[in-house]
């Protein structure tokens, strides 16, 4: 007995090891049941990939701090027993389950062992979690959200064209057909329904479908034998998968091969806007739900668009119907999953969105039932999405080569050249994060973390050396990096490809800065300020350039203010050059880690930069942090500089350089414009949150600051582009 009880403590030890290692979690954990926060519910494990409960019966607070934890929580605050969460269904995976409150998974816990318990579900566990998460956890899902499973095993649909639309991607509409026991099965229209057309075009990444030329495959079917799947399917229309809806009845098929109508079923599915073959097609309705923070395209947080601002949706009683609402409304499919808890992460501003119920057929998210009250809802409760999007063949079109790992590489294109595809390289003239951003996004490998602009020390595919592509400029949106603007056939590289073609480095996660515009429009104010008290920022260009031809007693008028600046992102925002690389700056005595770090702008109302001043960045640091995260970076005795996740780093209005100098302004209205990482030196997520614009009226002796907001604008790079 006691070599048995060790076998299973090592097997138990060897599983935990195979977790913290690159292979597939064992077990998985979840919150589930009658719940209104996230952060609470009855425990669920995975294992086996079956979801089980946990049994109450020695159950402790260690071992809620340690599924909390795991869950990616800072941990629990109390454990509920008797199934206050509701009976959960299926197994009960663990009883007597002893924890420290040391071990980094439930499975490292000593218990009966799994599957052995003399519970009732009556008995089920629950926990409510600290709501504050770890700093930088990574979510990672292997499971689906499906409730209801087929009762006969298939192994994969499809949707296969007929030959005259092989060529056409995405493939849209074609015979569906499921793969039984190795073999492809055609599935008979008898009871075949709009709703089971709905399912399969959304698990596809199409938000609807539409009717199809019935003629020619119905003449189709008559030449070609059939083979009939012995099944009809019975789908409500809000499934994710096909695979979700139930069983119909058993299907007897006739002695000619027919069924019913005689014809299998073919989809003919509408594609979203940005997946049309062609802008004439496909949804065109801008919609007032967006996504962000997301690596892929079709996932982020939920964010609404309401008085034309925009703000988040709070994830109490967040679940399928409603995330594939708002995947179908902005062109995408149904969702494969709802995200609560932030952990594509926290937005700014208002929560728009409370205990959003859906029925999962509605137009819009704005047109479910909701609760205009998000009181008790916080930034680490935004909801969030990942949905279905259609199989484009981008990833076939490009990879990266050399590196030492699958997430760095020489960027490699295949192309057609003389009638015949070959790989190449990227010209690397003016390659940077923003074209290295597509690149990743393209590989579905994440977000980019470096682009470089030499790739010697990667030994890359001899053969593929030759440039393929030059002059690429993207704009940080597009899906695939023939998409971006390029030099097309008309090749131009005077440096060549091999040591100086273009290279990227790509990263699960990515750090995201949102400046706080309540704080700007608090804090502004103006200064007159004499020339003798302003030689070190005229040395370091915080002026405007007539300030030079002015005496030590003349006065320069300045626009001053505080600006914070929160990383909501996944990974701690830090300098892209190391301590070797910073500029040491004589006058203030400090160094610069990112020589120009923010631009402060006025601008004339229709858009002219008529003052201007800058930041560099001489101290990234946590100036203060949510609660439940420490500091990670001070600036004191040349410290590490960076923004941790869920700090923030606050430049006080009455420092040097943290202003705009407007002395030679006339009275009028104006823009007063914020743009953080202005020339894109670091990663980050989403950049279309840089920008604060605010509106303000100056009458030569006060200012006006208001309706001060970050937003998205299609042109940041324009706007930020040196002048």
């Amino acid at each position: 007995m006691a070599v048995s009880s060790a076998l299973c403590i090592f097997s138990l030890l060897a599983l935990v090891q195979a977790q913290s290692e690159s292979q597939q979690p064992k077990i998985q954990l979840r919150l589930a049941g009658d719940k209104r926060k996230h952060y609470e519910g009855r425990l669920e494990v995975s294992y086996n990939n079956e979801w089980g409960t946990i049994c109450d019966d020695d159950f402790s607070i260690e071992a809620a701090n340690v599924a909390c934890k795991e869950l990616g929580f800072l941990g629990a605050v109390a454990w509920s027993p008797s199934a206050k969460f509701g009976q959960g269904e299926g197994r009960i995976w663990l009883d007597n389950v002893h924890c420290t409150g040391r071990e980094k998974s439930l499975a490292e816990c000593p218990s009966n062992g799994f599957g052995v318990s003399d519970c009732r579900h009556s008995e089920d566990v629950g926990v409510i979690c600290n709501q504050k998460r770890i700093p930088g956890h990574r979510f990672i899902n292997t499971m689906n959200n499906n409730v209801e499973t087929l009762e006969e095993r298939v192994e994969e649909i499809r949707i296969r064209p007929i030959s005259s639309h092989l060529k056409r991607i995405p493939v849209t509409e074609g015979y569906v057909e499921i793969k039984e026991r190795g073999k492809w099965r055609q599935i008979c229209d008898e009871d075949w329904t709009p709703l089971n057309n709905r399912v399969v075009c959304g698990m596809y990444g199409f938000p609807g479908d539409k009717n199809y030329n019935n003629k020619a495959y119905k003449s189709l079917s008559m030449r070609k034998k059939k083979n009939y799947w012995g099944f009809s399917v019975n789908c409500t229309g809000n499934e994710a998968h096909l695979s979700s809806c139930r069983l119909g009845k058993p299907l007897e098929p006739k002695r000619n091969g027919t069924c019913g109508r005689g014809l299998p079923v073919v989809v003919s599915c509408v594609p979203g806007r940005a997946f049309a073959p062609s802008s004439s097609t496909g949804f065109r309705k801008q919609p007032l739900v967006r996504l962000r923070g997301g690596s892929n395209i079709g996932e982020g947080r939920v964010e609404v668009l309401k008085n034309g601002v925009w703000g988040t949706v709070c994830d109490d009683n967040w679940n399928l119907r409603a995330a594939t609402v708002v995947c179908r409304e902005l062109g995408f499919g149904s969702a494969k999953e709802a995200l609560t808890g932030a952990k594509l992460g926290q937005g700014m501003g208002p929560v728009h969105m409370n205990e959003v119920e859906c029925s999962g057929f509605e137009k819009s998210l704005t047109d479910c039932y909701f609760n205009n009250d998000a009181l008790g809802c916080s930034h680490e409760e935004d909801a969030a999405v990942r949905c279905n999007i259609p199989a484009m063949g981008f990833q076939k079109r490009i990879r990266l080569s050399g590196g030492r790992n699958p997430y760095e590489g020489r960027v490699e294109v295949l192309t057609e050249k003389n009638g015949s595809l070959v790989w190449g390289t990227v010209c690397s003239e003016n390659w940077g994060i923003v074209e290295a951003m597509v690149v990743c996004r393209q590989l579905g490998l994440g977000f980019a973390s470096h682009a470089f602009q030499e790739t010697w020390y990667w030994a890359g595919d001899a053969s593929a050396d030759n440039v393929v592509m030059s002059g690429v400029r993207c704009s940080g949106t597009e899906m695939s990096l023939p998409q971006c603007l390029h030099h097309g056939k008309h090749i131009s590289c005077p440096k060549g490809g091999g040591r100086f073609a273009a290279g990227v480095s790509c990263s699960d996660t990515a750090p995201d800065l949102v400046l706080n515009a309540q704080l700007v429009e608090q804090t502004t104010y103006l200064e007159d300020r004499p020339m003798y008290a302003l030689q070190c920022a005229l040395e370091e260009n915080c002026l405007s350039s007539t300030a030079k031809k002015n005496d030590h007693s003349s006065y320069r008028r300045l626009l001053r203010f505080s600006s914070q600046i929160h990383n909501v992102g996944q990974s701690d925002f830090r300098p892209k050059l190391g301590y070797h690389a910073w500029t040491w700056h004589e006058c203030h005595r400090h160094y610069h880690s990112i020589e120009v770090f923010t631009h402060y702008d006025l601008l004339s109302l229709n858009g002219t930069k008529v003052a201007e001043g800058h930041k560099a960045s001489f101290c990234l640091e946590d100036t203060q942090c949510d609660e439940g995260i420490q500091k990670r970076y001070v600036c004191a005795n040349f410290g590490e500089q960076g923004i941790t996740v869920g700090c923030w780093d606050t430049y006080r209005h009455d420092i040097d350089c943290q202003w705009i100098d407007i002395t030679d302004i006339k009275p009028g209205d104006y823009i007063f414009q914020v743009v953080i990482n202005p020339y894109y030196d670091v990663a980050e997520s989403d950049y279309t949150n840089n920008v604060m614009k605010c509106k303000c009226r100056y009458d030569g002796y006060r200012i006006w600051t208001y309706h001060c907001h970050t937003d998205i604008f299609d042109e940041i790079r324009e706007l930020s582009d040196p002048v």
